[in-house]
Parts: C-alpha cells; structure tokens; sequence
C-alpha cells in the first residue's frame, strides 16, 4: 500500500510525529484490552442493557469534549501542550485497571468518567503539538500515520485480551492486566521534547467563534451532524452478539476493525495532501452510512458480517486523519489548539445525543432503526461535505 516514495518521506517525518504516535500505540493497546469487553462485563455481570451504556458511553464522552477545549485554549495561551499529554495519560492509565473492582454500574461510570477526563486533557494538545511538527503539504500524512499507529494498538489490545480469555482468565482480571502498558505509556510521554514557544498574547475567548474562518463553522455543523449519528462503537460489538458472535471472538473482530484501519489509515490520509480533504470524508461518510444501513439489516453473522466489519475500517482510515488534517487547514495558525479544542467538542459533546438515542431506539423500538438513524445522519454529512463545506469552487485549495 505504500510507495516507495510514500515510505521515504515517512521516513523524513521528524521525531516528535512518530514518537507521538508510538505512544497512541501503546496507549490504545492498554484502552483496547479493555474496550470490546465493556459490554460484556456491563450485561453479564453488572445486569445492565443498552440504555445504560448509552448513558455510560454518552455522559463520559461529552465531559472530555468539553475539557478538550479548555485545554486546546490553555495551549494557545501557554505554548505548552506536554505538561497536558502527560497528566492526561497518567489520569486514564491508572483509572482503568480499576474495572476490575467494580460492582454495580455507577461505579463503572466513575471511571469510564476519569478515564475520559484523561483524554479530554490530551487530546487538544496533543494534535496542536503534531499539526505544527509538520508543514501543511503533510499533514494528512502525519495525521493519517498518528492514526495508523493509534489503530495499531487497537490490533493489539484486544489480541491479548482473546489470549487472556483463552486461557480462563476472568473479566475482572483481564482489567487489571491494563496496568502494565499503561505505566509504559506514561513514562514515554514523560520523554516526549516540546520546542520552546514564547507565550501568544491575550486574546479574548469566543464563544460565538466570530474569531474563526466561516469555513470552519460550517464544517463544525458537519461534523455535529455526522458524530449524532455516530454513536459508541461498543453498540457495534453488542450487534455482533446478538447476531450470534460469541464472546471469545468479539475482541477478534474488534482487531480485524482495526487491521484495516491500521493498513489504509496512512496512505488514504496522504492522499488528501494530494488530492483534497474533500473527496476522502464525502467517501468516508458515504461508507460509514452505509455500513450501519447493512449491519442494522443482517439477520445472522457469518463471513458477511466480517466483511462488513472490514469495511467499517475502511470509513476509519478515510476519516480520522483527514478529519483533524482539516481542523489545521481551516484554523488561523495562532488558534490551532482553540480550533482543535471545537472541533473535538463538537464531535464529544454530540456523543452523549447519539448514544442515548441510539440505545432507546434500539431498546424501545428495534435495533434495526437505530441503525438506519445513524446511517442517514452519515449520509445527509456527506452531501453537506460536498455541496456546503467544500463545494469545488469554494476557492478553498483543499476543495479539490
């Protein structure tokens, strides 16, 4: 999938874009552990059914959004977006083993609600940091190779959980086996060298964003749109149980998700430096649409509900990095952490709509219309993508 062109720029990327992204790799190997078993653990042994997760999913994702502008604004200010990613690491890393002594669901949320925090801390700071290692002609492979590696671990996580489980290991200690590249992952985040910035000067915070470019609030409105139709992915793997998939291979099918998107994360990113941010999310949100139409239409699992996993991975690697290679795009250069800081707000704070709509839906009336909302949502995205947001003589360079 890569050239030999491709590789030897990858190559040129400084440090600081591949330590990151080593980083997101172990990181999300430790979150992955955890994260396909969640549903499990929530239904089997804590008693709880969709409208729960909602609320879990939902309420711990907005709350990092939310701290996800603060901190993308504090980053502006200070020009220091390490003491951040370090605190932010520590604050998940250690609050998830602790699953393993939960029993009842609100404690659960507590940490699901740390863990969060964690992540709403870093976050901003963290893409503000990446977007200024590279110039603009690279950002999309920059943010796709961040991507790539973060999926790595993805693969990763829950590999070991399947192994772990193989073996007749319980839940619960699974979970604490979550500690050890957690603590990896902090002490290589206390390594990470931030170039030495002056402080930017006081500048007034908008919550109106008459300080961004039009261009950018519109693509917030996308974005909105698209992420109330993209409620927690742990609703997918709670699909593949009740299609028959049993509990051993639900980690398995969570790591083929992230194979895919680990593989074409890099090189579909590069291609929008080449070709336009526009063309990859129209075909990102046209694929995600369309996967959550067939998987809420599927009547048994099989070979073709693989598939169709796979092809959930694709919408992954044409998205996830182009989405924030966009943000940097868009965003006046003095305001790239305030821009990242909406823009991971915008896709959060939606979170908590999707995920409670979703989970009713899906409880109250059937799985299958939950499904078609999110699809639609995706598919009304793309249309606005293309005819709204970038239209291709928006006089925008990246329209094309």
């Amino acid at each position: 999938m890569l050239s030999a062109a491709m590789l030897a720029t990858l190559r040129s990327l400084p440090r600081t874009v591949w330590f990151i992204g080593l980083i997101s790799l172990i990181n999300d190997a430790a979150s992955d552990m955890l994260y396909p078993l969640i549903p499990i653990y929530l239904a089997s042994v804590l008693m709880a059914g969709p409208r729960v997760l909602g609320l879990i999913e939902g309420i711990a994702e907005a709350t990092a959004s939310l701290l996800k502008l603060f901190s993308g604004v504090v980053v502006d200010r200070t020009r220091r977006a390490k003491p951040w990613i370090v605190f932010g690491y520590a604050l998940a890393g250690f609050a998830r083993p602790l699953i393993a002594f939960v029993t009842a669901w609100p404690a659960l949320l507590c940490i699901r609600f740390a863990d969060r925090i964690g992540k709403g801390l870093r976050s901003s700071p963290r893409d503000a940091l990446l977007a200024a290692s590279v110039p603009a002609a690279q950002r999309g492979l920059a943010f796709g190779l961040h991507r790539a590696m973060d999926n790595a671990g993805a693969i990763v996580g829950p590999l070991v959980a399947a192994a772990l489980l193989a073996t007749g290991m319980a839940l619960r200690d699974v979970f604490l086996w979550s500690l050890a590249p957690a603590i990896l992952c902090l002490l290589l985040a206390t390594a990470i060298r931030e170039p030495a910035h002056e402080a930017a000067a006081y500048k007034p915070f908008d919550w109106r964003l008459n300080d961004m470019p039009p261009v950018f609030r519109r693509y917030l409105v996308v974005v909105a749109l698209f992420t109330l139709g993209n409620s927690s992915n742990m609703f997918l793997l709670l699909r593949a149980r009740e299609l028959g998939v049993g509990e051993a291979q639900i980690p398995l099918l969570w790591a083929a998700i992230s194979a895919v998107a680990t593989i074409f994360s890099t090189p579909l990113s590069a291609l929008s430096d080449r070709f336009g941010r526009r063309r990859l999310l129209v075909g990102g949100y046209l694929a995600y649409g369309i996967f959550y139409i067939a998987l809420g239409s599927m009547a048994t699992d099989g070979l073709w509900l693989f598939a169709l996993f796979g092809f959930y991975g694709l919408f992954m690697a044409a998205t996830e990095g182009v989405e924030k290679a966009l943000v940097a795009d868009l965003a006046p250069s003095e305001q790239r952490g305030t821009a990242f800081g909406w823009f991971n707000l915008t896709a959060g704070i939606m979170l908590l709509p999707a995920s409670l709509v979703f989970g009713w839906l899906w409880q109250g009336v059937a799985s299958w219309l939950a499904f078609a909302f999110s699809g639609a949502c995706a598919l009304l995205a793309a249309l606005l993508m293309a005819r709204w947001v970038l239209p291709r003589r928006s006089g925008i360079p990246d329209a094309d």
